[in-house]
């Protein structure tokens, strides 16, 4: 099987979240023609022409597939066009595609035979002179919203949508109460045209009444604590491996918990969600959390925490069964590459990893994660791939790294802090003493043959260039574990004193011995003194148009089956992944391998007017291009023999004022499940 096969999926097995079965004629009989009472419909029940109650949907709907506006449950509809118009609502559970019911059901004895899959796609999703009218019954419980919904591919005009729509309402109990949804821009734009009759909600509009979001979905076990975040930010509050923490807002950054309940929405790709996913713990997002009478009955007892796709479940457990199962899933400890103190040179991008095709793409990389840490090493393995726009780079190697440390008796205050009982007892205590640290390394004199060997590659491959130094440690981008978020970067301009490289550098190096970081190497297990930090150098970026970080898979979906590409786009350098307390970003799935690439934007950036974009169509598909092209290059050796797989990529446009701002990719790894 191909590459490109094994990313596309069946169309209609996600929108609505169901896909629906015609069963026996004689099941027709069963279902009545009176809309206003119960049918009396069971799961067994096939087909029904009327839906009469909230019992006969609930008998044949679904559950969707993914969880994009949680809370769903669906009945997929069929309108079949050469038949009159008839309408089907079918039962959701045994089939997942229009097209298996069609193929089945709908095909020979007096009706048109359905062709093969792709030409059903073209044919039933596409054209205008097709035979089926494709969609779903679907009610989001929280704002209670019934609404018609087709997929955000699919290129139905307005004319065929007021059709299905009228069917659905007169043959079932919904009547009034039905809506249309759009599920994505091409479909808003069609849904302009269409009669007063149809009742328009947009997502956003079905956002406001939605107060659960799932973003890891999980069950862990500890003692539920409520913090500020702010609390959190300042070390005033701390968290221990075994709590679950109910915070008022989304902190920038947390230390390890076995769960967390936000009472403000996330995105995605959050650090605090990115940290969860790769720990393995619950992440949920809840409105009123914070004050909630339920949750704070059970603050300070020992909890379970299940988050699930459509609901969440907190219940008062024992000590004695949160001891239990913290020995059955105490993470597994992590073995990171050892430092290789032999590569001393400044590397450009290009050199970083081997060439080598007789040796697999990954263990190459990995090689290079030994002297010039992860996110160094997959820089470099991007300039493999053709088409993508980087700026230019070099790394300079963790060796650097181990000599400050060495020269000024730090690795010698880190054994002895590691040794002792009280720094290892006391969160406070920690803090503490790694601020110190920091401080000190902040203070120390770098090697003054180190400074010039650096100014002298910044003179001569980036001269007159405010540079950013990134750091790349060879405890990040492993498999199992990102470490997304722990550390730092910073700019230094070789050519202005109040902004020395050395500043930048130094600030890099003592990121190693951030508390966050810290405490979250201790709890995967690994050794402290096994990590090393290299730095990834590039050009700054002073002008930037806007910034994010995107997906090359669905993360709302990961049967495999709606592959999409995932954008968190914002205006200008704000952060999208510790976006300030209120600030919203552009969420965006884009379909990019179904015909006309439909759009849909799950929520939108408050930093641009109502009704506009962070980014325009002609960056998006620039963007949706590079991303498309990452995914196929790294999958033999990141997603091979998986049914998902994604990579996580860092992206920006930016430019001089009067230019066109441009596209660069600035890192790639693989995204941790």
């Amino acid at each position: 099987m191909s590459l490109r096969s094994q990313r596309r999926a069946l169309p209609g097995a996600r929108w609505g979240g169901v896909a629906l079965l015609l069963g026996a004629v004689a099941a027709l009989a069963a279902c009545g023609d009176d809309r206003r009472a119960c049918v009396g419909l069971t799961s067994d029940t096939e087909v029904t022409r009327t839906l009469g109650c909230a019992d006969d949907f609930q008998a044949l709907a679904s559950r969707p597939l993914d969880a994009t506006i949680p809370g769903a449950r669906s009945v997929k509809t069929v309108i079949d066009r050469f038949d009159e118009d008839s309408l089907y609502f079918q039962n959701s559970v045994t089939y997942q595609t229009h097209y298996q019911f069609a193929s089945k059901h709908l095909s020979g004895n007096g009706l048109p035979v359905v062709p093969m899959l792709a030409e059903f796609n073209t044919s039933e999703y596409f054209s205008p002179s097709r035979r089926f009218l494709l969609g779903a019954l679907t009610h989001y419980e929280q704002p209670d919203k019934w609404v018609y919904e087709i997929s955000p591919y699919d290129t139905a005009d307005a004319a065929m949508i007021a059709t299905a729509y009228a069917a659905i309402s007169e043959n079932s109990f919904v009547e009034g109460k039905l809506y249309f949804h759009p599920t994505s821009e091409a479909v808003a734009d069609a849904a302009k045209a269409l009669p007063s009759s149809v009742k328009v909600i947009t997502t956003d509009e079905l956002y406001l009444g939605i107060t659960y979001q799932p973003l890891n979905v999980a069950e862990s076990y500890g003692q539920l604590r409520f913090f500020s975040a702010e609390s959190l930010s300042t070390g005033t509050s701390y968290l221990s491996f075994r709590d679950i923490v109910v915070l008022d807002h989304v902190p920038n950054d947390i230390a390890v918990a076995m769960g967390i309940i936000t009472a403000e929405f996330q995105t995605p790709l959050s650090h605090v969600n990115v940290l969860s996913a790769n720990r393995g713990t619950p992440n949920m997002a809840l409105r009123g959390a914070f004050d909630s009478p339920a949750l704070r009955a059970l603050e300070g007892k020992w909890v379970r925490l299940k988050v699930g796709l459509f609901e969440y479940e907190v219940e008062e457990a024992s000590q004695a069964a949160a001891d239990a199962w913290w020995q059955q899933h105490r993470p597994t400890a992590i073995q990171v590459p050892g430092m290789d103190l032999t590569a001393t040179e400044l590397r450009d991008d290009v050199d970083l990893v081997s060439r080598s095709a007789a040796t697999p793409l990954r263990d190459r990389v990995k090689a290079a994660t030994r002297a010039y840490g992860g996110k160094a090493a997959h820089f470099g393995a991007l300039t493999f791939v053709g088409g993508i726009p980087m700026p230019k780079g070099f790394a300079i190697p963790l060796f650097y790294y181990r000599q400050f440390m060495e020269q000024h008796g730090f690795d010698a205050q880190v054994t002895a802090m590691l040794a002792d009982p009280t720094f290892q007892s006391s969160p406070a205590t920690r803090d503490a003493r790694l601020a110190t640290l920091r401080t000190a390394m902040r203070a120390a004199p770098l090697s003054a043959a180190f400074v010039q060997l650096v100014k002298a590659k910044l003179a001569a491959d980036f001269p007159g260039i405010r540079m950013r130094f990134r750091s790349s440690t060879n405890a990040e981008d492993l498999d199992g574990f990102t470490g997304a978020g722990l550390y730092t970067s910073v700019s230094g301009d070789p050519n202005d004193p109040t902004d020395p490289i050395e500043d930048a550098i130094r600030e890099v190096w003592a990121s190693v011995w951030y508390f966050k970081a810290f405490e979250e190497r201790s709890y995967r297990g690994i050794d402290h003194l096994a990590v090393g930090m290299a730095l990834l150098c590039h050009r700054a970026f002073p002008q930037e148009e806007a910034n994010g970080v995107a997906l090359t898979n669905n993360p709302y979906d990961q049967t495999g089956l709606a592959p999409a590409l995932y954008v968190n786009a914002q205006l200008g350098g704000e952060s999208v992944v510790l976006p300030p307390a209120g600030v919203t970003t552009d969420q965006i799935l884009l379909f990019w391998e179904q015909q006309g690439q439909p759009v849909v934007y799950l929520k939108r950036s408050n930093l641009v007017a109502p009704g506009e974009n962070v980014l325009t169509t002609t960056q998006l598909f620039a963007l949706a291009t590079a991303l498309d092209r990452i995914h196929d290059y790294f999958r033999d050796s990141y997603g091979a023999g998986k049914p998902w797989y994604a990579m996580d990529v860092e992206w920006k446009f930016e430019g001089e004022p009067g230019q066109t701002p441009q596209l660069f990719i600035k890192q790639a790894r693989p995204f941790q499940q």
